[in-house]
């Protein structure tokens, strides 16, 4: 070795330590030219490491030298001849154990590490193993130390080459966990666990049951940390289980009580510090997300949330952005909510707001409002029916004399309003009047503004009594308020005009007016805000006003919208795009000459990288990186913690939290505009036409990114441009079945091939489920739009996609936890079934589309689909078997006969089910099947209107649900009648049917009803005459061209031909029901 080499080397190296900025990069740029390059600099760097009584030169040349022999896949090292690579390789170890400095050994470790990655493949260090478990068993608490550091980082770094190791790291490891004295030898043993975790395969059981054994010491060892307030300790520890929480393989197993046990310990200990309170409040969230098969199996919800609702009672940082144990409690909540059926989380929890509503102290009260409003999207379906008990505890919190409780309460109403529209429309009487007031209260005023946009956008017709007072009092907020309340108050302003449609006109023109300068503020933050929301009200008050009256806008706020784009912001740009769908959708061929600027915009965002995407930061595990992205787990779930631990070069001080933030933004802009590309294809159709190849090649690209809100809207657009360039293809007409199949235009059929196997090939990992439900809709709109043509190839990989996930067999309903044995469980969550109910849709077009072919795979999927149908299954399941086997009937016909029997007797029990939604989708079930099925149906008529019959006895004022389920009663009745006449006892029945007309909810049953009423006109005249003023009343009312289209131009034709007849027998009565100006001739 040159000495004068060394020498040089190490003066390079001391001057790159200096903070003198010409110095460091003079030094900088003359090592990577004259030393970096040669492998000499291999063994000098050892000889630095080992001999410079400078720490931080030693520390920079143990960097260098991992770098150094890491490059080009070792490259420099193995340029140097055996020898050399023995003597260091000899020599590292004695270096690391007499290193005093504890960054230096960290960094000497990490050489080590980077040599074994290339020798031990090659099978070419057989000393190091036997080093490392002597060294770990040194009587020397710091050789222990070093010897578990070096054999963390030699793990992190090998893949290959440990498997047969595994069962004798797992004894050496059980010693270290219980290690007398040193903290440190425990935590590096947990971290080199949590990386052993990750050789562990499904099938090794004596590994899997080896390791679950040291769980509870590794418990133990987080608790110590959080105990000793050991925050660098704990954070890399929680990191670990995160890790063993996201692997599929079931490590954790039954340990998952115990583990949920000490993590709300932890969470819930006052004495401890917040932010090691959060990280085990965030690691309990994980384990609710990613164990939910044994938080269910274990029934561990009601003692979670017992937990928890302490926590929620703790003070909220002033700051949105900053986190605390009381809004992680309030995401478990929401977590429990969401991912376990509602039977397990509500009632405990509902018992618990009552308890803690009822206290005095205002913060327990407080938390009661913000648990009810978290767990409202999980719970909705299951909550309505016990909503007469919940609006007392609304609206004592609105009323309360805490301030705080005032606020939270608004909160609950805003996701009250989201999730249960009909009921809080209902309370409007009590709600808007309440809102208003607190609109004025400064500390409930942007809460209130909040609550009151959500309550708005939900009133529809009942929004008129209350126009003037809301635009009066939000306009005048305008002028006052802060920049934040500003921005809820447009908000709110949109959505009373969504709401109001034509009756907004009057508020229009002054509105904008006020609004002009809040389209042109360029500041960042809050003003940046302000501006996107006012570009989102101005979109909802064009839909509302219609294009005439807002053509005079179009060309300056299209003109804002472009500025939004250049500056800079992925927020504004989000809001732009949004604008064009809104704006495409209003103006329809007017929009055409825009698209040359606006899809280039669109185009470019889908194409841009995301922070990091490019550069040296890659975060290996997709599902880890798409938790960052969607902002739903913390932002430590990958080790960040030693120099690097990430392919992070060591001075680039990556700042973790804003990388990921940028990533979240950019990823949300990115799903709002490959969503707008679908949107303005669909409303500008042929002028679209140049841009439909390179749209769907991006959108292609977009299928396998890691954050669902891309590849969900990616998913929906490419199915929607599919749909779009079908129809402007001219089709002609199909019929269903593969027998006639009418070719697809070549150009339909080339666009459908690039695009359904991305598709068909992203199911296949696809581990989101609303990814797979917006999938099964997609491909549903798809076949019903194109009939048989798309399913010919295609027909298997669809149909298999439904029966996976009704068998729930999908990637995105696998519990790694559920024994393969088990069937799902049967009560699930809310989310789970809107996934079956999209399956179901698919299934139900599969068989409009191929009609009496669809015979033989009805076979298969009928008992599929009738399973969800039993008591103990949600109303959501039971409602959707139920209508997706009236589709299926209504698109086989009469090939539906052989099964008739058992499709009754199914209908029969969903007649009496308890919920009127269930009654409504098997009154037109029966109805359907009577109506096609070619078995004589009639010995079975008494029986059938005798299920029917409760569902003609409704309240005016009734919910929605039963006035639906009267129509369809009335629609089964009608084809009964139409089928067989002579089997139904038309003096019981006919005063009952005509006394339930006019329909005044479903429409779409007018069409049986009619064919009824025109069949009886012409086979029985006579049984009619009593009823014929009730009847002209109906024809009245259906008519009536100040309403909306009941009937149909079909029936709408045979019903004024019917009049005409009516008329020459008896004109009196006609004309005395209004009707003589639609008599033929008059």
């Amino acid at each position: 070795m040159d000495p004068i080499f060394v020498q040089n080397l190490h003066a390079l190296l001391a001057q790159s330590t200096s903070n003198d900025t010409v110095q460091l990069k003079a030094a900088t740029a003359q090592l990577n030219r004259e030393f970096y390059k040669n492998a000499a600099c291999i063994p000098a760097l050892a000889q630095i490491i080992a001999s410079s009584p400078e720490q931080p030169v030693r520390q920079l040349a143990a960097v260098e030298l991992r770098k150094r022999i890491s490059q080009n896949s070792g490259d420099l090292w193995l340029q140097l001849d055996a020898d050399q690579r023995e003597q260091i390789k000899a020599k590292l170890p004695e270096i690391v154990l007499s290193e005093t400095n504890n960054l230096v050994r960290h960094s000497t470790a990490r050489v080590i590490a980077a040599i074994a990655y290339i020798e031990m493949p090659m099978g070419t260090w057989p000393q190091l193993m036997p080093f490392l478990e002597q060294t770990c068993l040194s009587p020397q608490a710091a050789h222990r130390e070093v010897g578990i550091y070096i054999l963390y980082t030699v793990l992190e770094n090998i893949v290959e080459g440990f498997e047969s190791h595994l069962q004798s790291f797992f004894k050496l490891f059980e010693k270290l966990l219980q290690d007398p004295e040193s903290a440190e030898v425990r935590i590096t043993t947990v971290r080199a666990l949590g990386v052993v975790a990750q050789y562990i395969d499904t099938d090794d059981k004596a590994d899997i049951k080896a390791f679950q054994n040291l769980l509870p010491a590794m418990i133990n060892v987080i608790g110590q940390c959080v105990e000793g307030s050991n925050e660098t300790g704990a954070r890399q520890l929680f990191d670990v289980l995160e890790t063993l929480l996201i692997l599929e393989v079931p490590l954790l197993g039954q340990h998952i009580p115990q583990l949920a046990e000490f993590l709300l310990r932890v969470g819930g200990n006052r004495n401890y510090d917040p932010e090691l309170r959060v990280l085990a409040l965030n690691a309990l969230n994980w384990t609710v997300q990613y164990k939910k098969s044994k938080v269910q199996s274990h029934g561990l919800a009601p003692a979670i949330l017992e937990g928890l609702m302490p926590i929620t009672t703790e003070e909220e940082p002033e700051d949105i952005d900053d986190d605390a144990p009381s809004r992680s409690a309030l995401r478990i909540i929401d977590c429990l909510a969401t991912s376990l059926p509602p039977t397990q989380v509500f009632p405990a929890l509902r018992q618990l707001i009552q308890q803690y509503f009822s206290s005095p102290d205002a913060s327990h009260r407080r938390g009661a409002m913000l648990a009810l409003g978290v767990s409202v999207e999980g719970c909705s379906e299951f909550m309505t029916p016990l909503m007469n008990q919940v609006w007392p505890i609304i609206e004592a919190g609105l009323q309360d004399q805490d301030g705080t409780v005032r606020k939270a309460s608004c909160v609950a109403v805003s996701c009250l309003c989201e999730w249960l529209e009909e009921e809080c429309a209902a309370k409007h009487a009590f709600l808007v009047p309440t809102m208003m007031q607190l609109v004025n209260d400064p500390i409930t005023q942007r809460s209130a503004c909040t609550a009151l946009d959500a309550l708005l956008e939900i009133m529809h017709d009942v929004i008129d009594q209350y126009l003037n007072l809301i635009m009066e009092r939000l306009v005048g907020l305008l002028d006052t308020a802060p920049i934040p309340v500003k921005s809820v108050v447009i908000g709110a302003i949109g959505s009373a005009a969504h709401a109001s449609k034509d009756k907004f006109l009057p508020y229009f023109a002054p509105t904008m007016d006020r609004f002009k300068h809040f389209l042109v503020l360029t500041g960042e933050g809050e003003e940046q805000e302000l501006r996107g929301i006012t570009m989102d009200a101005v979109g909802t008050f064009a839909e509302a006003v219609g294009k005439d009256v807002f053509r005079p806008y179009f060309a300056d706020m299209m003109q804002q919208a472009f500025n939004g784009i250049e500056l800079g912001s992925a927020r504004l740009r989000e809001c732009s795009f949004l604008f064009f769908g809104v704006m495409s959708r209003v103006f329809g061929d007017d929009f055409a000459p825009y698209l040359p600027n606006v899809v280039p915009a669109l185009l470019q965002s889908c194409k841009q990288a995301e922070h990091g995407e490019e550069e040296h930061l890659t975060i290996s595990n997709p599902e880890v990186a798409a938790s960052f992205a969607s902002g739903s787990s913390p932002a430590n779930a990958i080790a960040i913690t030693d120099e690097a631990a990430v392919n992070v070069d060591d001075e680039d001080g990556l700042d973790m939290d804003k990388l990921l933030d940028v990533n979240s933004t950019i990823c949300i802009e990115k799903e709002i505009a490959a969503d707008t590309i679908g949107t303005i294809f669909a409303a500008t159709r042929q002028h679209f036409l140049p841009y439909v190849e390179q749209c769907t090649i991006e959108l292609v690209g977009l299928l396998p990114h890691y954050y669902d809100g891309i590849r969900k809207s990616a998913t929906d657009s490419l199915l929607e441009i599919i749909r779009t360039f079908y129809e402007l293809s001219e089709p002609q007409e199909w019929q269903p079945g593969f027998a006639n199949v009418v070719p697809l235009n070549p150009r339909v059929q080339e666009l459908i091939n690039h695009i359904i196997s991305p598709l068909l090939e992203m199911y296949e990992s696809e581990d989101n489920k609303k990814v797979v439900s917006s999938l099964c809709v997609g491909l549903a709109e798809t076949t019903n739009k194109l009939g048989p043509a798309f399913l010919e190839n295609r027909l298997e990989h669809f149909a298999n996609i439904a029966i996976q996930v009704l068998e729930q067999k999908a990637i995105c309903q696998q519990d790694p936890d559920q024994d393969e044995s088990e069937d799902a469980p049967e009560d699930s969550a809310e989310y789970d079934s809107i996934l079956i109910s999209s399956a179901g849709d698919l299934v139900a077009a599969l068989a409009t589309a191929l009609g009496p072919d669809f015979a033989s795979g009805f076979e298969k999927f009928f008992p599929l689909i009738s399973k969800y149908y039993k008591k103990n299954r949600s109303l959501s399941d039971r409602s959707s078997a139920i209508g997706c086997l009236s589709e299926i009937i209504g698109g086989m016909k009469n090939a539906i006969t052989p099964w008739t029997e058992p499709l009754m007797e199914l209908f029969y029990r969903a007649l009496s089910d308890e919920e009127p939604e269930v009654q409504c989708n098997a009154a037109f079930a029966s109805g359907l099947l009577v109506e096609h099925s070619d078995k004589d149906l009639s010995p079975q008529y008494l029986h059938l209107l005798a299920a029917l019959r409760p569902l003609f006895v409704v309240a005016p004022e009734a919910p929605a649900a039963k006035l639906n389920a009267r129509d369809n009663a009335v629609g089964a009745v009608a084809r009964m009648l139409v089928k067989n006449t002579a089997a139904m006892p038309l003096d019981q029945v006919l005063p009952v049917f005509f006394e339930a007309l006019p329909l005044r909810n479903d429409y779409l049953e007018n069409r049986p009803v009619f064919r009824a009423i025109f069949h009886l006109f012409k086979t029985q005249p006579a049984v009619l005459a009593p009823y014929l003023d009730k009847l002209l009343h109906v024809f009245a009312f259906v008519l009536d061209p100040t309403g909306p289209d009941q009937v149909g131009d079909e029936i709408r034709a045979e019903l004024i031909a019917l009049l005409g007849l009516l008329n020459r027998e008896e004109p009196a009565k006609v004309q005395a029901a209004g009707l003589t100006p639609f008599v033929p001739g008059q």
